[in-house]
């Protein structure tokens, strides 16, 4: 099932409207961006037949959600050039708008990856898979560097660590609650 638009790798549009969705969330925002980063890992566990692992450090303003996943689709285009599955800057269409999104644990709908990206100051994807690890930043949603390859090849998986919006923090005890309503993943919360 395709999950996202590959052909672009940022969608200007979707991004001012899932910051618009991220702010209509009020204080519920910040836990909502952490167990939607955590929901994909969860899905990745369900799609493998085994039960994932997914740690969480809180550092004031910094959240790093990292998993033992398949890591981020990345492939090489006609070109040769790396590309990867454009999950923080375009609209899942799994679940953004959609009237039926699955709830997550907070009770909120589903939106996908681009939620946190565009209501985040700074977020880092790094995607670690058996042919190589990149990691990218974003600010807002929008790329501010390229794709790069980095040495972090030690397990597959996914680490995303972004900065929460101001006004507020993410209470790392009622994640750790909110995140044992996730099936297919254990979650350790550490701050």
């Amino acid at each position: 099932m395709t999950t996202h638009d590959w052909s672009r790798e940022v969608d200007a549009g979707h991004l001012v409207e899932a910051r618009r969705v991220a702010a209509s969330l009020g204080d519920a925002l910040r836990l909502h961006l952490a167990l939607e980063v955590i929901a994909y890992a969860d899905d990745e566990a369900w799609a493998m037949g085994h039960e994932g692992v997914v740690r969480v450090v809180v550092q004031g303003e910094l959240v790093e959600v990292d998993d033992d996943g398949r890591g981020t689709d990345t492939r090489r285009d006609e070109t040769g050039q790396v590309v990867r599955k454009p999950v923080m800057a375009t609209r899942d269409v799994r679940f953004f708008d959609a009237p039926d999104a699955p709830l997550l644990p907070d009770g909120l709908p589903r939106r996908g990856m681009s939620i946190v990206s565009a209501s985040s100051p700074l977020l880092r994807h790094t995607n670690r898979r058996s042919e190589g690890a990149w990691s990218q930043t974003y600010r807002h949603g929008v790329p501010d560097t390229h794709l790069r390859e980095v040495e972090d090849r030690q397990r597959p998986g996914t680490t995303v660590a972004f900065v929460l919006p101001p006004g507020g923090r993410l209470d790392a005890d009622r994640l750790r609650e909110l995140a044992s309503g996730f099936t297919h993943v254990t979650v350790s919360v550490t701050d």
